[in-house]
């Protein structure tokens, strides 16, 4: 890798909203405004087995969101989809992504994290693991179910480990539905939002060493983001499993046959990632040092159009983010604490006009204080609120997928 560094600035980080409920991927809508995925705090409802959490159980309630953010008010527009987390609201599982078709149509996925036998004989609840249209954002939204990926998984289980679904990205592309299950370790597609689940592509497990007892393991891929390359080719991200080690997540390139061939690698616990104007890639870690180290400290990298180098964009006011979008402005917008309940954010990055190439340290503006947060109600408030590190232990986070 080439030791010239390109330096983006980062002239000024803001909170656009705050007190989101595991905020998760964000897209902007044909109006301007920026929606973003809230999987929600779960609730006192039917439970099963904790994916992450030996011994625990997650909850159902319909707690699960879309908040809109336009013109500096944030606010809940669609409310009542279902989610699940662990008693105290963490680790949620809900609605994953919303993304926008050339209609300005909405769709949203809603993960589950389990065997799709537990959402149909214990939870009662079909709208996980579903493509759903947003039939409208007017009092409280309604919605309509389109395609159960769940059930694909059930009956087909193409990695042949465990059957478990998680529905966690969503990409709209010439009127093709793509969507990223990070349980069961594929991409599958839905052409025109009618008829089957196509499969795209299956990411591989690969050998590693459970650094706890020095055993050998087999690692799961863990896929978490799907964009369209400069070359028209899909290109996917994955988290990894267990042991979660720095350094072992990867981008594939998806080939010609399906197949999936390595992009860039070296990353760690990549959540997100998305394509510049100029064909530069930017990907956003989870937790830049391995989910069983200590700290929950993200990164932001930008890898060059050529491939030859890498800049960490931001790192000290990541808290494990979970989306990440770029705006016709080229700003950055981020979903930040994206796994814990009541203090979820959003963040935009303003970039410098003009990038340079330098091996100096990134400049880093002010962060700007809180424009609107949301209470449990969901109303709208303006708080005077910096940005502070999260608290939370993730340290047994995302070992569901």
């Amino acid at each position: 890798m080439s030791e010239l560094v390109r330096t983006l600035q980062v002239s000024n980080v803001e909170v656009l909203a705050s007190g989101l409920d595991s905020p998760r991927k964000l897209s902007f809508g044909s109006d301007g405004a920026l929606y973003v995925a809230e999987a929600g705090r779960g609730g006192i409802g039917a439970s099963i087995p904790s994916p992450s959490v030996p011994g625990a159980s997650v909850f159902y309630g319909a707690t699960g969101a879309i908040t809109r953010i336009q013109d500096g008010v944030a606010e809940r527009v669609v409310t009542g989809l279902p989610s699940l987390a662990l008693a105290d609201g963490s680790d949620a599982a809900g609605v994953s992504d919303i993304e926008f078709d050339a209609d300005g149509n909405a769709y949203v996925i809603v993960g589950l994290a389990s065997n799709p036998s537990n959402r149909d004989g214990i939870l009662k609840m079909p709208d996980f693991s579903q493509l759903i249209a947003i039939d409208s954002f007017e009092n409280g939204g309604s919605w309509t179910r389109l395609s159960d990926f769940g059930a694909y998984e059930q009956a087909n289980n193409p990695d042949g480990q465990n059957v478990d679904t998680n529905l966690y990205d969503l990409l709209i592309n010439d009127n093709t539905a793509y969507v990223v299950d990070a349980g069961a370790n594929d991409l599958l597609s839905q052409r025109a939002f009618s008829g089957k689940p196509i499969l795209e592509a299956v990411f591989p497990v690969r050998d590693a060493t459970n650094r706890l007892t020095g055993e050998a393991v087999l690692q799961q891929s863990v896929p978490t983001s799907v964009a369209v390359g400069p070359d028209g080719a899909l290109y996917v991200s994955e988290l990894t499993g267990f042991p979660f080690q720095a350094g072992a997540a990867q981008v594939y390139r998806i080939n010609e046959v399906g197949q999936p061939e390595v992009y860039a690698d070296g990353f760690t616990n990549i959540t997100d990632i998305a394509f510049d104007a100029a064909g530069g890639l930017y990907v956003l870690e989870y937790d830049a040092n391995g989910l069983l180290n200590e700290g929950d400290a993200g990164a932001l990298i930008y890898v060059s159009p050529d491939g030859q180098t890498r800049t960490a964009i931001v790192a000290d006011e990541l808290i494990n983010p979970t989306g990440l979008e770029i705006g016709a402005d080229r700003d950055i917008y981020i979903s930040n604490k994206g796994f814990v309940a009541g203090q979820g954010e959003v963040l935009r990055l303003d970039l410098e006009p003009d990038t340079c190439l330098s091996s100096k340290p990134l400049f880093y503006g002010h962060v700007a204080h809180d424009k609107t947060t949301i209470a449990a109600n969901g109303d709208p408030f303006h708080v005077y609120d910096p940005v502070m590190p999260s608290t939370v232990d993730y340290q047994t986070e995302w070992l569901s997928i």
